[in-house]
């Protein structure tokens, strides 16, 4: 029996890395997206298994067009995990109209592109994944969070609406909420006077 494919999209150095070497520790093939090719180098050299595949997600045809590499040239796709989320600390009076759209379009058109991608084979196989992690902004709204945290409640509507589509034909889809900054060297910057 060949390997379960798995693909991340969002693949850095935190969440991203760590849900890829988790599911390359049990035996899964992992097709590894994000934007940074760098990076993407060196976590496919650190990850067993892994392919690395630079892909911009806020650009909806280079998206298809990778996911449809993944597919020719590792498989089906088992299980997929949209991680790439971008964000933009504002309040409302700073907050700018173009870039909230861009948000939506990296934070939740990208998943549903994403998802429909990989469900058709999915559901002719009768069984997959679609994970989606997520942090608390999806659950209420801060006063600089005025673009971030609707983006973020429009993916998480987006996952349920998915799951109540796909479950009863077989395809599980899960919204994984995440309430931290994740402990990586920029973040620790970002904070370093907080």
């Amino acid at each position: 029996m060949s390997q379960p494919i798995c693909l991340i999209s969002g693949a850095g150095d935190g969440t991203g890395a760590a849900i890829a070497r988790r599911f390359a520790s049990a035996n899964y093939r992992v097709a590894l997206l994000a934007r940074g090719e760098e990076r993407l180098k060196r976590l496919e050299k650190d990850i067993p298994s892994s392919k690395a595949y630079v892909c911009d997600i806020s650009d909806l045809d280079q998206l298809r067009k990778t996911i449809g590499q993944v597919r020719d040239q590792m498989g089906a796709i088992d299980v997929a995990v949209n991680n790439a989320a971008q964000g933009a600390f504002n309040t409302i009076l700073e907050a700018d109209p173009v870039r909230f759209e861009e948000l939506f379009r990296i934070n939740a058109t990208a998943l549903m592109v994403l998802t429909q991608c990989v469900a058709p084979d999915m559901l002719a196989k009768g069984h997959g994944a679609i994970m989606v992690t997520g942090n608390t902004s999806a659950w209420r709204g801060k006063p600089r969070f005025c673009m971030f945290a609707p983006t973020k409640a429009a993916q998480r509507i987006l996952a349920e609406s998915m799951a109540r589509s796909l479950w009863p034909r077989g395809v599980h889809v899960a919204y994984v909420t995440i309430d931290a900054v994740i402990d990586l060297a920029w973040t620790r910057q970002m904070h370093a006077d907080k």
